[in-house]
């Protein structure tokens, strides 16, 4: 499914002056039609009350189908992946540790990519599901 030229060399290097190096997000995996990545949750990705923060979940739920996305350009020269829309259910709090989001495609169209994004806890629980839906514009 994803461009076979794209390994996780390149996403770990693919810009690192972004949100995801500031968060510590680290993409850890690819599969055939999957990505993984970790982001840590400490002082920088926490809200006042001291557990993650939705937004940092959402950044991680972003990033990774992001990423899918522009692995999945049948063109990567002449096309961009920008988001659309995304939303996100929160349903379990975190206070320290890892958490890990897992990317797999609803549709992947022409002009539209739709996300399914988990992210669990490292006893595997589900923290929060996110949804991403991205379109697919001619560079320029």
């Amino acid at each position: 499914m994803f461009n076979k030229s794209f390994d996780l060399d390149f996403l770990r290097n693919l810009n690192p002056k972004t949100i995801d190096t500031q968060l510590g997000i680290e993409f850890i995996e690819i599969g055939e039609d999957f990505i993984v990545a970790k982001m840590p949750v400490d002082h920088r990705t926490h809200q006042p009350f001291g557990i993650l923060h939705g937004g940092a979940s959402v950044v991680l739920a972003e990033s990774l189908g992001s990423v899918a996305s522009m692995l999945s350009l049948a063109d990567p020269e002449k096309q961009r992946a920008v988001g659309l829309e995304i939303s996100a259910n929160h349903i379990r709090a975190v206070r320290d540790g890892w958490v890990y989001g897992r990317v797999t495609a609803l549709h992947v169209g022409r002009s539209t990519h739709v996300w399914d994004i988990k992210i669990t806890n490292e006893a595997g629980k589900l923290v929060c599901v996110s949804r991403l839906t991205v379109a697919i514009i001619d560079a320029k």
